[in-house]
């Protein structure tokens, strides 16, 4: 095995491990709004659930946390630019309209960096540090980012991670919700991972002032599920 081989199956094995769901990020009692749909009834079943993944999920996420993941990604280097970790820290944060969603990716986004600081130090460890000194909010898009190039891998690969767990966590959380059978549920993920190339170029391709979505119908219903009668998820 040469040795870049062997570089590669060292990142690629700690990022497998992040993108797990047996890490403890708490994801797994969050479905980011998924549940307020379904209360409503716009998501019900199989073609509704990819309909809202690849049409509505991915694509806000191409113009949210992967974009900020890019550019914490390139602001990481050596030496960090640490003034522009600390921008994009707040402009990950600010991305998410609806409370609950927002403070779910701080939740889960400092928890990914905590862990990450603890099983690995060096630049997790500084940039937790500092985050947590300087008040700093922790988005998924920043965690991903920290965790990629605490790892050593690309920043393609890094996207790549972010896009099939937010797809894996939504449908898990749809397996949960509605009559949603596993082999059903692997064919939704399939068909939302098939579109991640494309989600990674318009990711990496977008500037400083193209950060951001605007999804009313989704935040709404995001927003409605604190006061429902019944909830299965925090979010």
């Amino acid at each position: 095995m040469t040795a870049t081989t062997t570089d590669a199956c060292g990142w690629l094995a700690s990022l497998l491990q992040t993108a797990d769901s047996f890490y403890p990020t708490g994801a797994y009692a969050h479905s980011f709004g998924l549940e307020g749909l379904v209360q409503s009834g716009a998501v019900r079943d199989c073609a509704t659930l990819q309909a809202f993944i690849v049409g509505q999920a991915l694509p806000s996420l191409a113009r949210t946390d992967l974009p900020i993941a890019a550019q914490a990604w390139a602001a990481s280097g050596n030496p960090p630019d640490w003034g522009r970790l600390r921008e994009l820290s707040f402009l990950g944060a600010a991305v998410r309209g609806a409370r609950e969603p927002r403070e779910a990716s701080e939740s889960i986004g400092r928890q990914r960096i905590e862990l990450a600081a603890r099983l690995h130090g060096g630049f997790a460890a500084e940039f937790a540090i500092r985050a947590r000194e300087g008040g700093w909010p922790a988005s998924a898009g920043m965690a991903s980012a920290i965790e990629g190039r605490t790892h050593g891998a690309p920043c393609e690969a890094v996207l790549s991670a972010s896009i099939y767990s937010t797809a894996a966590g939504l449908v898990a959380a749809a397996i949960k919700l509605l009559r949603l059978g596993q082999n059903a549920a692997q064919a939704v993920l399939r068909e939302a991972l098939a579109g991640s190339p494309a989600l990674i170029v318009r990711a990496m391709s977008a500037g400083p002032g193209e950060v951001g979505s605007f999804n009313p119908w989704w935040e709404i219903a995001a927003a409605r599920h604190e006061s429902a009668d019944g909830r299965m998820f925090i979010s």
